[in-house]
């Protein structure tokens, strides 16, 4: 056993679908030491390496003015299986670093048998990353991938009545689970409110109306703002009367989604509602903000009291741990190795000793992190 141990911890943390496959590369890493396999693999094709997650732009498609899906080609490692609803991490190099954000996976499992998957995005005006994805990023870039992640997903077995309500890019998740669905020949009886200010700006507008159309028992309501105002909970009475007997999934503003919370606490049905939130729940507790220091990299930042520790981090070019970016899986947890932090949502103040997550924290006076 401690042999088995020795061959494959070069690879440690590495999927493969056969564990042999690590033995093997864990037995090259040691025979070509001080170099690994990967700088000699990197120059025949750089999707293979065991060090991290990686995959190739092989495809860009405008779905609206602002919006695109990007498909990728997944290198060696990627897990061939995810729930539709879950979303990746994309790692970018611009301008000499790596800046790295999630987002939900629109392809289904079937692409990732091909080994491709796909993500659809939206440019943000002060989203640099998702502008590049949108309108920047070349056909061939190499970018890193972390695994899916999330759950935001269907069960097993699939409800026989469902409600989608989903606005903007919030139609990303849904519209997985929607081709799974398809795919899989599953008919539920599902009722799907879509917000968005016009049908130029519907994301994925022929494919939901094409379903519409054809699909028995799914039912598509377009709630255009511009025309008919902004999606209130309190009319789904009006909308869906049954929305009571129905397990709902939402996505989208943060705005929609505490009325979506509010709705059915107030039913108390909240164990029947399922969000996903692209952005931080922040409440108006900031930070007090100050000076980050990252003790293993020797870095420090001053940053004010509305920047999270990631984002300093990242900012610095430390390759800081993260998942969903919400406070939500944990992924970016941290000792606090000195001073205070301020909890974004919460306005609670953590300190020396604790662990922290830097992806919903910030600074309040000084900090130091161990990374």
């Amino acid at each position: 056993m401690g042999l088995l141990n020795w061959s494959t911890r070069p690879t440690a943390g590495v999927g493969a679908k056969k564990p042999q496959v690590n033995i093997l590369r864990g037995l090259l890493a040691r025979a070509t030491t001080p170099l690994l396999p990967d700088d000699y693999l990197h120059l025949l094709n750089p999707l293979w390496t065991a060090r991290e997650h990686r995959g190739r732009v092989v495809g860009v498609v405008k779905e609206t003015e602002d919006t695109a899906t990007v498909t990728i080609r997944t290198g060696w490692g990627f897990p061939a299986a995810y729930k539709p609803g879950q979303y990746v991490g994309i790692g970018v190099q611009l301008d000499g670093r790596w800046r790295w954000r999630s987002y939900s996976l629109t392809s289904i499992v079937g692409s990732a048998a091909e080994k491709t998957i796909a993500i659809t995005v939206k440019a943000n005006p002060d989203g640099f990353l998702s502008s590049h994805l949108v309108d920047g990023v070349a056909p061939s870039t190499i970018i890193r991938l972390a695994a899916p992640r999330g759950d935001f997903q269907l069960p097993e077995p699939v409800p026989g009545k469902i409600l989608f309500v989903t606005a903007g890019s919030g139609i990303t998740p849904v519209i997985a689970m929607l081709r799974s669905l398809e795919s899989h020949g599953q008919r539920p009886d599902i009722r799907h409110i879509h917000s968005a200010p016009t049908r130029d700006e519907v994301i994925f507008l022929d494919e939901m109306e094409a379903r519409a159309e054809k699909t028995p028992g799914y039912d598509l309501q377009l709630q255009l703002t511009r025309k008919m105002g902004k999606f209130t909970a309190s009319r789904l009475d009006e909308w869906v009367p049954d929305w009571r007997e129905r397990e709902c999934w939402a996505c989208g503003p943060p705005a929609l989604l505490d009325a979506m919370e509010s709705h059915y606490d107030g039913g108390g049905l909240r164990d029947r509602l399922h969000v996903e939130r692209f952005a931080i729940a922040r409440t108006d507790h900031g930070g007090e903000g100050g000076t980050v220091r990252f003790a293993v990299s020797g870095r420090e930042a001053e940053i004010d009291g509305a920047t999270t520790l990631l984002e300093a981090g990242e900012k610095l070019g430390i390759n800081m741990p993260f998942g969903c970016r919400m406070g939500i899986c944990k992924t970016c947890v941290l000792p606090l190795a000195g001073g205070y932090v301020r909890d974004l949502r919460t306005g609670e103040e953590r300190r020396e000793g604790e662990r922290i997550q830097t992806c919903i924290s910030s600074v309040s006076g000084e900090c130091t992190l161990d990374i």
